[in-house]
């Protein structure tokens, strides 16, 4: 998906039709007002003062067609200048351009364009005539506080795109179904995976049946993987005394992210943002000697951040989460091996999931910006080198970013590119110096003496969540057979000639784990197919006179008209494999 904000073409052509938008909507509402029409990267929009008047969906393409009229007239823009006196008095009927010039210093020289009957204020720059602007679409509407302050007037707020030619918007706009139809908020909703409710909150998730399956398979595969890498799992507590936090540092450079602090019995509690706390506290509890060493603790933890209300987006960006989290206490000689060790697991889950368009991101301190941080200089200098050390040692192709580090360590980001085009961090693997100074933690070193032990944090998965929401987008929504809520239909031609048998195989499939459902609803078996591929069903097995004589079934998949002949017992034994090995692709066939 193309930026229009950045591509600085794109942003031209798109400032230009947010005026052309606004001449036409002036033309049909002759009291409307405008406050902005900034260029984002989706396109533009325009907050608008309608008065009394409110958009509608039918209303767009009325804008539209007058939009077309303006541009076939091929008016030129202009640019002038006028005087900050000069503009208050030209706009004085206007409190919203009043609002903008006054927020403008004394002498300044105020730019405005004009096309035809319209003019705005504006610094440009534009395209020299309407007819540049003739490739557009309205994409929708919404209403918007003035200044984004929910104590101002509503005002009515249009998108739109531009292209420069036909055939480039046809594309685009393409894109944009696509992307509609891969909305994880979308496919959450129509696949009953969970829902939002504002009388519990916002950001709040309530996991649904389905939803908790996919959770909870998604769970058991990564525990496996990390189970046979020697990790530990744990499980503590989703709030804890602020003391922890001010240990930690949280409560002083992560406040604002966190839930407000709760006061009980002479003492003050907070939900917590992450886990790395009590992990330290765990490692604590007992002394260590290096012989002990690396002690990977691991946890499928619950955490919170209240994050900003406009920031919110589905699961993707919650206040609630659940986070594959790890520890790795180690010896400073290990740290290179246990980044290794994880880098590996990080590739072997990315090729289950065939996960290919990703970049390894080393995270950087701000060094302009250092008072955000934990530590000196020189723990900051030597963990960020022995992190691009270890990514060099591997081969491993990577960019730095400064300013992304956490507080208390640089980090390694895996960036993997969505289908929706987004730059999404799943993986994380952080060095952090800080945390064990702060806990005072210690091992028994080989000569007795006792050191402090260096932690690796680092997710897998990452958000439990955000990864749900990026494979609904991936995929959307057609999960691969082994995590998919609902696997497979059986359903009868004829409920009442071949129900019983329809039963029978609905049973041996739940014997081998497979989440079946029987459909023998007493409706024609054409409605009943098209339903089951409706619902993104990943198997339907068919059942009537022929597969009764052969003790067979009829195989369709979901997306696919091909019809599949097998025994039944062919088609068990190809499906537990299936779901066994976690494929991906379909490959139940007739032996």
């Amino acid at each position: 998906m193309r930026n229009f904000k950045e591509d600085v073409a794109l942003n031209t052509l798109n400032h230009s039709c947010a005026h052309l938008m606004a001449q036409a909507v002036k033309h049909l509402y002759p009291q409307a007002k405008f406050w902005v029409g900034p260029v984002v990267e989706e396109g533009f929009y325009y907050d608008i003062d309608l008065g009394d008047d409110v958009i509608r969906d039918e209303d767009l393409a009325k804008i539209e067609k007058e939009m077309k009229k303006c541009a076939k007239a091929d008016k030129r823009i202009v640019r002038q200048e006028i005087t900050r006196e000069e503009a208050l008095e030209q706009f004085k009927d206007d409190e919203y351009k009043i609002d903008l010039i006054n927020r403008m210093p004394e002498g300044t020289h105020i730019s405005m364009y004009t096309q035809g009957d319209f003019t705005d204020l504006c610094r440009g720059p534009h395209t020299e005539s309407t007819k540049n602007c003739r490739y557009f679409k309205l994409i929708k509407h919404s209403g918007a506080y003035w200044k984004g302050d929910k104590n101002n007037k509503v005002l009515q707020r249009i998108y739109g795109v531009c292209l420069p030619t036909q055939e480039e918007l046809d594309s685009h706009l393409a894109d944009l179904e696509d992307a509609k139809q891969r909305d994880h908020r979308k496919l959450g909703k129509d696949m009953q995976i969970f829902m939002f409710s504002d009388i519990v909150g916002g950001g709040l998730p309530l996991w649904l049946p389905n939803g908790l399956t996919v959770r909870r398979l998604l769970s058991d595969y990564i525990m496996n993987k990390e189970l046979a890498r020697g990790y530990q799992h744990v499980l503590t507590p989703s709030v804890a005394s602020t003391k922890l936090y001010k240990i930690s540092g949280h409560l002083a450079h992560y406040k604002d992210d966190m839930f407000p602090i709760m006061s009980r019995d002479d003492d003050e509690f907070v939900l917590r943002p992450m886990n790395c706390p009590e992990h330290m506290i765990i490692y604590k509890s007992q002394l260590h000697s290096y012989r002990d060493l690396p002690i990977r603790i691991a946890e499928i933890a619950n955490d919170f951040r209240f994050e900003a209300s406009g920031a919110l987006t589905g699961i993707e960006r919650s206040r609630a989460f659940t986070q594959n989290d790890s520890h790795i206490f180690c010896t400073e000689e290990q740290i290179a091996s246990e980044i290794k060790a994880v880098t590996e697991l990080i590739l072997d889950v990315y090729k289950d999931f065939n996960l290919n368009q990703f970049e390894f991101r080393l995270s950087l301190r701000d060094k302009e910006n250092t008072e955000k941080y934990f530590g000196n200089d020189d723990l900051w200098e030597r963990s960020e080198s022995e992190l691009r050390e270890v990514l060099k040692e591997m081969n491993v192709p990577y960019y730095e970013a400064e300013g992304e580090a956490a507080f208390y360590g640089p980090k390694i980001d895996v960036q993997v590119r969505s289908a929706l085009g987004h730059d999404v961090t799943l993986s994380t693997i952080q060095l952090d110096y800080q945390l064990p100074e702060r806990f005072e933690l210690e091992y028994v070193a080989n000569g007795g003496e006792k050191k402090r032990p260096v932690v690796i944090h680092r997710a897998i998965l990452g958000s439990i969540d955000r990864f749900v929401a990026f494979l609904l987008e991936e995929t959307k929504g057609i999960l691969p057979l082994w995590l998919a809520p609902r696997q497979a239909v059986v359903i009868p031609v004829s409920p009442e000639a071949h129900g019983e048998y329809a039963k029978k195989v609905v049973e041996e499939l739940r014997k081998i784990g497979v989440r079946t459902e029987l459909d023998d609803r007493n409706e024609k078996l054409g409605y009943r197919i098209r339903e089951a591929q409706t619902n993104k069903l990943p198997i339907e097995v068919v059942v009537g006179d022929g597969e009764i004589e052969n003790n067979g079934i009829t195989l369709r998949r979901y997306g696919s008209r091909q019809e599949t002949k097998m025994s039944l017992e062919e088609f068990l034994a190809a499906i537990k494999v299936e779901i066994d090995e976690k494929r991906l692709a379909p490959e139940v066939q007739k032996a």
